[in-house]
């Protein structure tokens, strides 16, 4: 197991160092360039000029990939000057954000779509499956944003559950707790029709296994045999789809936060692309690509945890 890490993480660092040099590679066609692209087209030739040699932009090519990433490696990601703070500094606050709003999206899709799954897969054919499977599929078959749309109309503007944005996020408990409710819906709901779907065909293929026979032969019932038996090695392979689909949900929370107008990196990703902060866009495309490697690997260390016949060398 030990060696299967070190290989895995092996394999993130080395994933992380070839994009680091796509983003340095498209810092360098930036139009203009990437002093007067932060800077902006209005900037002076003498403000130009220095902020080219303070980064030193007139070295070779090679020696700024290898200053730019050591930069990286102790968390310096230049500077947003519309921001007037570091890159680090407001990846940080923002990542913090949506970290909180995909992780409860992700937390509520698990807690409601496995026993969907189950139940779907104990009365497979039966008129509560097709039921669910109809419901299920009409919201998955829904664009992200669409699925937000309805939800504020109904929610918000018909019956005045909920509040329409989540600008007053931040504020107190109570308001956090209302402002991250559209949000966490929109996000989950299109999951909870994948996953649950998932589930129901491995609840199905377990309960055609020998060992459900073997077990209902020797009386245990239904219930038990469903719960501790199917369940568990129904969510073996499960574990591997949420794995697989963690860039789903996290370009999924970019899209939320942009339509709940969420403090988060889809925001800041919307804002600093009208503003033409690449610094902080493209900070945010590394952001998001280590936390996809980082949340695949504790994927497939969990998979093995729960399965003590898989053993990684």
């Amino acid at each position: 197991m030990l060696s299967y890490v070190l290989r895995r993480l092996g394999q993130a660092v080395v994933v992380l160092i070839i994009v680091s040099l796509i983003v340095f590679a498209l810092l360098h066609v930036l139009p203009g360039g990437l002093v007067r692209a932060q800077l902006g087209p209005k900037a002076s030739k003498y403000a130009v000029h220095q902020l080219t040699a303070q980064e030193g932009l007139t070295r070779p090519v090679p020696v700024q990939y290898a200053i730019w990433f050591w930069h990286l490696l102790r968390g310096t990601l230049g500077y947003s000057y519309t921001e007037n703070t570091p890159v680090a500094s407001l990846l940080t606050e923002f990542f913090v954000r949506t970290l909180l709003l995909a992780g409860s999206a992700l937390a509520l899709t698990i807690i409601l779509a496995v026993p969907l799954g189950v139940l779907q897969g104990a009365r497979r054919n039966r008129s509560l499956d097709y039921t669910v499977s109809g419901s299920l599929l009409t919201v998955y078959s829904m664009p992200t944003f669409l699925l937000g749309v309805i939800f504020i109309f109904i929610l918000s503007i018909k019956f005045h559950v909920l509040p329409t944005t989540a600008t007053n996020f931040g504020q107190s408990l109570s308001a956090d707790v209302r402002a991250l409710a559209l949000p966490i819906l929109t996000l989950s709901i299109g999951n909870i029709a994948y996953f649950s779907r998932y589930v129901r065909s491995s609840v199905i293929d377990n309960l055609g296994e020998e060992y459900v026979r073997t077990a209902r032969a020797k009386g245990v019932g239904p219930k038990r045999v469903l719960v501790r038996h199917v369940l568990r090695n129904s969510l073996l392979p499960f574990i591997s789809v949420v794995g697989i689909s963690l860039p789903t949900i996290v370009s999924g929370a970019l899209i939320v936060e942009v339509l709940f107008h969420y403090p988060g990196l889809g925001t800041l990703y919307w804002t600093s692309q009208q503003h033409r902060t690449y610094p902080v866009l493209l900070g945010i495309v590394l952001l998001l690509t280590a936390a996809v490697v980082i949340g695949n690997l504790l994927a497939d260390l969990t998979y093995a945890a729960l399965d003590p016949r898989i053993r990684y060398v």
